[in-house]
């Protein structure tokens, strides 16, 4: 396999700047502002994939094999620094697929042994997040539709395509459509 390699902010690489403690007990030392307990630790957080994850894969198959056509991880909104997993502009649909760690999943969620109180606060953050997004998007007028990782493709694919199909036959959209077919005809 020939090519460039992309790498990630943050992610592979030689080690931050004091990485490794300067002395000879050789223990690790985390880099300033970091949250890790361990370097093993680091390097297993910096290599979670925050986009084109298998569930977002095998959703956007379906609804792909369906005939719809979408945007991947695309704002939503002008100046929202937030990005649906797909992203269906004409009919105003945005699609979340959450991680059941990151977003506090009702049935899998373990909160972590290792440094609670940080982990708590990140993940109600996460959640705060997800509830500003789904009100500010349904404010605009957009369906906003979030599955759990753990749910199945086919289920969720079959949401999604009754969704922006019901969308796109909504009154508001036909009625641009009927009218733009009258005016093309009347021109005849």
């Amino acid at each position: 396999m020939g090519g460039s390699t992309r790498r990630r902010p943050g992610g592979g690489g030689a080690p931050a700047a004091g990485a490794v403690a300067a002395g000879t007990s050789g223990e690790w030392v985390a880099p300033e502002g970091s949250w890790a307990s361990s370097a093993a630790r680091r390097r297993n957080m910096q290599a979670i994939r925050s986009r084109d994850t298998t569930p977002e894969r095998a959703l956007r198959s379906l609804v792909h094999a369906a005939g719809l056509r979408y945007r991947v991880a695309a704002k939503p909104l002008p100046g929202m620094r937030r990005t649906a997993d797909l992203l269906f502009r004409p009919t105003r649909v945005a699609v979340f697929i959450d991680g059941c760690f990151w977003h506090g999943c009702p049935e899998h969620f373990v909160a972590p042994r290792t440094n609670p109180d940080y982990w708590n606060e990140k993940i109600s953050r996460n959640v705060q997040r997800d509830r500003d997004t789904d009100a500010r998007l349904a404010a605009e007028g957009w369906l906003v539709l979030r599955f759990w990782e753990h749910q199945p493709a086919a289920s969720c694919a079959a949401e999604v395509v009754a969704a922006v199909q019901e969308r796109r036959q909504a009154p508001g959209r036909a009625g641009r459509a009927q009218s733009a077919a009258t005016a093309a005809s009347s021109r005849s």
